[in-house]
């Protein structure tokens, strides 16, 4: 079997969330990576993907490193959409939008619905 891009990252990216639920490291990962889950725009899929991640309240900020070689963000073009983030052991549901500025940076920001 070749290695690809694709699969170390899909490799990797199941490295850091099984680390975010590990009992010790678990603790310390979870401060600066969330687990996101969204559904895809064309396949209609649903994808679970780590990212970091900064919070101030109900906003959520998630740069994405190197985003020309990524597609997941592209979900929330636009109008954006909907979106789950795994924050602290519950997960939160929000809405995401994605922005490129003009240095070519992406982040994507999401509101948090309230906390039920």
């Amino acid at each position: 079997m070749a290695l690809t891009l694709g699969s170390i990252n899909r490799s990797m990216n199941g490295v850091v969330v099984a680390l975010t639920e590990a009992p010790v490291i678990g603790a310390l990962m979870r401060r600066g990576f969330v687990v996101v889950t969204y559904t895809g725009r064309r396949s209609g899929k649903t994808f679970s993907t780590p990212v970091f991640y900064q919070r101030s309240g109900d906003k959520v900020t998630i740069g994405v490193a190197m985003p020309d070689s990524k597609q997941w963000w592209r979900n929330f073009l636009g109008e954006g959409g909907p979106i789950s983030l795994h924050l602290n052991g519950v997960d939160r549901s929000g809405h995401a939008t994605a922005a490129r500025d003009a240095k070519g940076r992406v982040s994507v920001r999401v509101r948090l619905d309230p906390a039920i």
